[in-house]
C-alpha cells in the first residue's frame, strides 16, 4: 500500500473558506477557537475539564448504558463508556445521518478520523482518556437524503409503503427485505459478498427501527476500536439543554449572534458565502410522526403545519415538562452536543465546518467552550488494477483531479508527436505588435485602436488554430482518450470525489475485513492533506 497526498486546495473540490481554515488564513481566525494540533488539544481539554459538570457525565454514562441495552459491546467500547464518568476523559465527536448501509464512503472516513485522533491523543497525553463518538442524526426528518445507497452505478432505494413523517430514527425498517433481495442479486457470491449480505441482513432485517439498525452496523464495523455511538434523542440528555432552549425561544439568541457573524463574514473581500442561515427560533417540535418548526408570531408560538400553539408561559411549561419534544436544528445541534459531551473536537466535512465557523460568538454568549474543528480525512482509493492502468498511460494520480476536458488536453499535448502549444507563436506575435504600438505612438496615435484590434484578431486566430489542431489530435488518439476518460470516470464517478458517491461495500468486496484496518493505517487525522491510497 502506497500513500500519497495532495493539498486540499489543489484538488479543486474544497471551498475557499475551508482551504483558508486549513492553512490558518488570518481572515478565518476570528471564527474558530484553537487550531487542531497537539498543543491546541491540550489547552482545549484543560478548559473543558474545568467547565464540564460531573452530573452531566453521570447522565451521559447512564443514557449510553441504556441505549446499548442488549447490543453486544466490545471491551474497548465498554471501557470507553465507563471512562466518561471521570473528569480525565474527553470525547472526539463526529456526526452523520442514518444513511442506508452507511451511504457514501466518507461515513467511514469520519469515524476513522475520530478513532485515529483519539489514538494519537492517548499517546500524547497518557494521563487522560480520549473516546471516539459517533453522533447519530436520529432526529433528522429528510427521508429522501438517507433512503438509498449507490452500488456499481445504481441507486438502491428504499421506498416503504405508508411511510410516516417525523424523525427518521424512529422509522420502522419495514420493506428493507425487498431492498436486501435486490442488493443480494447485484452483489453476487464469494466470501466478502456473503459478509456484506450478513451485515445488511443483521442490521436492517433484525432490528425494528433505523436507529437500532444504524447502531448495529456502525458497531459491527468499528466497535472493536472503542467507538461509542450516541443517540441524542433522549429525554434525560435534553433536560440538560432546557436553559439554553428557553433563551432561544424567548430571546432568539442563536438567531441574533449567528446573524452578527454572518454580517461579518459577508464583509470579507474573499466572499466566502454563507453555509446556512439561522431562523428566529432554531428548534423543531418533535413528537411521534412529526418534526416541525417552532415559529414565534405576535407574542405566541406556533408549530408549523399544525394547529398547535402556545403562549410564552405555555411553551416554557412544555419545555420543562417535555424537553424531549424540542429538537435542535443545524444551528443549535452543535450546542446540544457540547453541553452533553465532554467534547474537545468536532470532525466534519467541508460543509459542516463552514456552518460551525458561524457559531463561535453564539457559544461565547452562552459560555460553552467552542470545540476544536477538524476537517475529516478525505481519500481516493486506487486499486492495483487501476494503478497499472495509470502506469501504462504514464499518468500521475494527481492529474486525475483536473476537470475532464483539461485532463484530456494535458495528456494529448504530452503524447502527441507534434507540438500543439502555440505559446511561443503568441509570444512572438505580441513582441511584433509592441513595435507597431511604438510606431503608432510616434506617427499617428489614432491608429492605436486599429493596432489593438488587429492584435486581438490574430491572437484569437492562433487560439482557433490551436483548438482545431488539438481536436484533430484527439480524433487521431481516440483510443488513448477513451482509456483515460474511462479511468477517470471509475475513480471520480459522476465527476465528483469517489468518497461522495461510492458505498463502502464496493471496496469491501475487493479488500474484505482488511478494508477498515488498511484505512485506519493510511489516514492521518492531522495531516492537513487529501490522501491518495494506492492499494496492493
Amino acid at each position: 500500500m502506497k500513500i500519497d497526498a495532495i493539498p486540499f486546495r489543489k484538488t479543486g473540490y474544497f471551498s475557499e473558506l475551508i482551504c483558508d481554515y486549513i492553512e490558518g488564513d488570518k481572515e478565518v481566525k476570528p471564527y474558530f477557537g484553537r487550531y487542531p494540533d497537539l498543543e491546541g488539544f491540550k489547552e482545549q481539554l484543560m478548559e473543558k475539564r474545568s467547565g464540564f459538570p460531573k452530573e452531566n457525565r453521570e447522565v451521559l454514562g447512564k443514557v449510553l448504558r441504556r441505549q446499548y441495552g442488549d447490543f453486544r459491546m466490545s471491551g474497548a467500547t465498554k471501557n470507553n463508556i465507563s471512562h466518561l464518568i471521570n473528569n480525565t476523559a474527553f470525547t472526539v465527536t463526529t456526526g452523520h445521518q442514518l444513511n442506508l448501509f452507511t451511504g457514501p464512503l466518507y461515513f467511514l472516513y469520519k469515524i476513522i478520523t475520530a478513532i485515529n485522533l483519539t489514538r494519537k491523543l492517548n499517546i500524547a497525553y497518557p494521563d487522560f482518556q480520549f473516546v471516539p463518538v459517533y453522533w447519530m442524526a436520529t432526529e433528522d426528518h429528510d427521508f429522501e437524503e438517507i433512503n438509498y445507497f449507490n452500488f456499481r452505478g445504481k441507486k438502491l432505494r428504499w421506498n416503504p409503503a405508508g411511510r410516516k413523517e417525523g424523525a427518521v430514527g424512529k422509522l420502522a425498517t419495514t420493506g428493507l427485505d425487498i431492498l436486501f433481495e435486490t442488493f443480494s442479486q447485484e452483489i453476487g457470491g464469494g466470501q466478502n459478498a456473503e459478509t456484506l449480505k450478513g451485515l445488511f441482513k443483521s442490521a436492517y432485517l433484525e432490528h425494528g427501527n433505523l436507529t437500532d439498525a444504524t447502531r448495529y452496523l456502525a458497531n459491527a464495523l468499528f466497535g472493536e476500536y472503542g467507538l461509542v455511538i450516541l443517540d441524542g434523542d433522549e429525554r434525560e440528555l435534553k433536560k440538560l439543554m432546557v436553559p439554553y432552549v428557553k433563551r432561544d425561544l424567548l430571546e432568539e439568541l442563536s438567531f441574533k449572534k449567528v446573524s452578527e457573524t454572518i454580517d461579518q463574514l459577508q464583509e470579507i473581500p474573499k466572499n466566502y458565502g454563507i453555509q446556512v442561515n439561522p431562523r428566529e427560533i432554531n428548534y423543531f417540535y418533535l413528537i411521534e410522526g412529526l418534526r416541525e418548526r417552532i415559529i414565534r408570531k405576535d407574542g405566541r408560538f406556533y408549530i408549523n403545519n399544525t394547529q398547535l400553539e402556545f403562549s410564552n408561559e405555555e411553551i416554557v411549561k412544555e419545555l420543562n415538562e417535555s424537553p424531549e419534544r424540542f429538537s435542535p436544528n443545524v444551528i443549535c445541534r452543535p450546542l446540544y452536543q457540547e453541553v452533553i459531551l465532554p467534547n474537545l473536537c468536532y470532525i466534519g466535512g467541508g460543509g459542516e465546518l463552514a456552518y460551525w465557523l458561524q457559531l463561535k460568538s453564539f457559544f461565547k454568549e452562552v459560555q460553552i467552550p467552542f470545540p476544536v474543528l477538524l476537517l475529516r480525512n478525505s481519500a481516493l482509493v486506487v486499486s492495483a488494477k487501476q494503478r497499472n492502468k495509470l502506469d501504462r498511460m504514464s499518468l500521475e494520480v494527481s492529474s486525475l483531479f483536473l476537470g475532464q476536458s483539461a485532463l484530456i488536453n494535458k495528456k494529448i499535448r504530452e503524447i502527441s508527436n507534434i507540438n500543439i502549444d502555440f505559446s511561443p507563436q503568441k509570444k512572438f506575435l505580441e513582441e511584433q505588435f509592441k513595435d507597431l504600438y511604438q510606431l503608432a505612438e510616434q506617427t499617428d496615435k489614432s491608429f492605436l485602436g486599429a493596432v489593438k484590434a488587429q492584435e486581438v484578431k490574430q491572437l484569437k486566430g492562433l487560439d482557433h488554430l490551436e483548438h482545431r489542431l488539438l481536436k484533430a489530435q484527439k480524433r487521431k488518439l481516440r483510443d488513448q482518450v477513451l482509456r483515460l476518460t474511462a479511468l477517470q470516470d471509475e475513480l471520480f464517478p459522476d465527476h465528483s470525489l469517489q468518497e461522495r458517491n461510492l458505498n463502502f461495500s464496493e471496496l469491501y468486496l475487493e479488500y474484505g475485513k482488511e478494508l477498515v484496518p488498511k484505512l485506519l493505517q493510511a489516514l492521518k487525522p492531522l495531516s492537513g492533506d487529501f490522501t491518495i491510497i494506492q492499494m496492493e
